[in-house]
């Protein structure tokens, strides 16, 4: 019996002993600079360092369990922060799957110049949010009438004063404003996902659909967009996490102090510029949270998928 167990164990030793030894410094480094550091920052946000003092151990600590994260859920500015994060990921989610679901359903029949208009939409998305948000931040000036700037003095040139707003100022919808460069920037990223999607489509699915008498809204609701429905998907992932993770963007446009657009990561950075850690590390416990609930799920279905 021992002889076989060992001659099983070498057996096993053969097959993947290699792979492992191949791939261990990956898994070492992933282990101690991913799940090792999102260890080191729950164990922080459990804790009652909430001055640069404490968290370098010159003053005392102790152990508070979640009493971080019931004031921070308690906390009118933090639940504010919360309510302009799903306004953001809404608005950044249904504006980037309609316009690219738009542009690639207007590219996916061959036209002249298509390859222009294909890297015209892709453009955006080459530039950085910092340097797409010095520009916005211009276009988005909220100042009305004497002092119009950006898009509220192109309106009044145009004659379409009553388009005029705050912008970023608005204290209640301030931060869909901050959504529009987001928007423009990932819609042709978005465009290119479909746009693969529709060209992964067989021609002989659609002439056999047509031929048995399909109009083109059966073919498109019964051929189409089934098949385009796992880049959809990918899309809302992809789109999804970015928009909850948002930061640079908005620190571009407006800045860490602004109430109206003030999302989470930016109330992690205050915490952590002014020293407390603790609640800096609550704050990102969320956020990964947030984004596991939305990529998790996935990973598990596409997982099942492969199999």
């Amino acid at each position: 019996m021992a002889f076989k167990n060992k001659r099983s164990a070498k057996s096993w030793w053969r097959k993947y002993g290699p792979p492992l030894l191949l791939i261990s410094p990956s898994i070492i480094l992933v282990g101690i600079f991913v799940y090792g550091l999102i260890a080191a920052n729950t164990v922080t946000s459990m804790r009652d360092a909430h001055t640069v003092a404490q968290y370098n151990g010159a003053r005392e600590t102790s152990f508070v369990g979640f009493e971080n994260y019931a004031y921070l859920f308690g906390d009118p500015d933090f639940q504010h922060s919360l309510i302009n994060l799903l306004l953001f990921t809404a608005a950044f989610l249904l504006g980037t799957l309609i316009l690219g679901f738009l542009w690639a359903w207007l590219l996916e029949r061959p036209i002249k110049g298509e390859g222009i208009f294909r890297s015209i939409f892709l453009f955006p998305m080459a530039v950085s949010f910092i340097a797409s948000g010095v520009v916005w931040k211009w276009l988005l000036n909220p100042g009305v009438g004497d002092q119009a700037k950006g898009l509220n003095r192109l309106f009044q040139m145009l004659g379409l004063g009553f388009l005029e707003n705050s912008w970023t100022s608005n204290i209640t919808f301030g931060v869909l404003a901050v959504a529009l460069p987001a928007i423009w920037q990932l819609s042709g990223y978005v465009m290119a996902l479909f746009l693969a999607g529709f060209r992964g489509i067989s021609d002989d699915l659609r002439e056999a659909a047509r031929v048995d008498g399909a109009s083109e809204w059966q073919l498109y609701k019964h051929i189409i967009f089934p098949q385009l429905s796992a880049v959809a998907l990918s899309a809302v992932i992809i789109i999804g996490h970015m928009a909850l993770k948002s930061f640079d963007l908005i620190m571009a446009v407006t800045d860490q102090l602004t109430y109206s657009t003030k999302v989470p990561a930016i109330d992690m950075y205050n915490y952590m510029t002014s020293g407390d850690y603790s609640n800096a590390a609550a704050v990102g416990t969320i956020l990964l949270v947030i984004v596991a609930i939305l990529v998790v799920p996935y990973l598990i279905h596409d997982a099942k998928k492969r199999k």
